[in-house]
């Protein structure tokens, strides 16, 4: 049996995906299945054992382009028997379609009428989480999800981990957090530069080393947070924002000793790399996307206000995240760590 899989187009939706593609090897143990994506995800893909291969789709997010969908569905004509549509979008079903895969499968999402012939209706409140809408999928409609839920899970090679240590001179000498303070959903995500810089400082003084994980629009605020810290503390932190490729930095993560991160796609590859994790939420809900390992601790204010899910807040105080002070924060990393932390009234 020959699996499409058209993924999602974010970095946390497609590390949650490989819930389904587990529940597809549970079902169908020889079933091979390929994964229809932005080339960005091909690292995370890469690094699923349950995927064979990463297929390449070349559109920026929300591009029609119905010329290049039709060249990509012709030329897969013929190679699957199922084709599992992740996205809820029309577009996203238009290259399963043109290639005349017999079973496509999909929530009805917008007007696909025809483009699948396996149509689901989404009920909500049975499936609360992201998780239980791609793995219902893998089954039957009304079909019981098996328990418990499995766990995203990235593979490391450890010859590419090493070569990405020498590229950026970094040590494994001391223990490492892990700080992402980035969130491409917006500022409502992001937790304050003063504070990610006082736990950064905790840890160095206790003999730690920090580095810093994000995207290049995360460089500034990368270096906000480093250069908080007095000298001889902020030579302890490397700013690796902006500097890594996905692949270096998921396989930089895999080494962290720690990691504190807003809720964002980082936080995802930290979970599935089974790193102890703080996972901070301000306007969103750990009820839709929470981090999925054991190791976790979520740490919110849960003012009246959130969860709101804006991208900025309606009121303009941020109260959700810059009222949550590095205190929390730092004695969820102890419980995770084993560590005693000193900490400073205020903090």
């Amino acid at each position: 049996m020959k699996i499409l899989i058209v993924g999602p187009s974010w970095v946390g939706d497609m590390v949650m995906a490989q819930t389904l593609f587990q529940c597809l090897k549970q079902r169908h143990p020889e079933c091979e299945i390929d994964v229809l994506a932005p080339d960005w995800s091909r690292p995370i893909l890469e690094r699923m054992p349950e995927v064979r291969a990463a297929l390449s789709l070349p559109l920026g997010h929300g591009v029609l382009d119905l010329a290049t969908r039709r060249r990509i569905g012709k030329s897969l004509a013929g190679q699957y028997d199922q084709a599992i549509l992740l996205p809820n979008s029309l577009k996203s079903a238009l290259v399963p379609w043109f290639a005349g895969i017999p079973k496509r499968t999909g929530w009805k999402g917008e007007m696909r009428y025809g483009l699948l012939n396996d149509i689901r209706t989404l009920d909500k409140d049975r499936y609360p989480l992201m998780i239980e809408r791609f793995m219902a999928l893998a089954y039957e409609p009304g079909a019981a999800l098996s328990q418990p839920y499995p766990q995203p899970r990235l593979v490391i090679d450890e010859a590419s981990r090493d070569a990405a240590l020498v590229k950026f001179e970094l040590q494994l000498d001391r223990p490492v957090l892990a700080l992402c303070p980035g969130a491409e959903f917006g500022e409502a995500k992001r937790w304050p530069a003063e504070h990610y810089a006082k736990v950064a400082e905790i840890k160095i003084r206790e003999g730690w080393q920090v580095w810093l994980f994000g995207s290049k629009n995360d460089h500034a605020g990368g270096e906000d947070i480093r250069m908080r810290l007095i000298p001889g503390l902020r030579e302890e932190v490397s700013n690796l924002c902006g500097q890594t490729s996905l692949a270096e930095a998921i396989d930089l993560m895999s080494a962290a000793t720690a990691v504190v991160s807003n809720d964002s796609g980082l936080m995802h590859v930290a979970a599935a790399l089974n790193r102890p994790l703080v996972a901070v939420y301000g306007s969103t809900s750990p009820g839709f996307t929470p981090p999925l390992a054991d190791r976790v601790e979520i740490v919110r204010m849960g003012l009246e206000c959130s969860p709101c899910f804006d991208r900025t807040c309606r009121y303009g105080h941020y109260n959700c995240l810059r009222e949550l002070k590095p205190r929390p924060v730092i004695e969820a990393l102890d419980r995770l760590v084993g560590e005693p932390l000193t900490l400073v009234e205020g903090d």
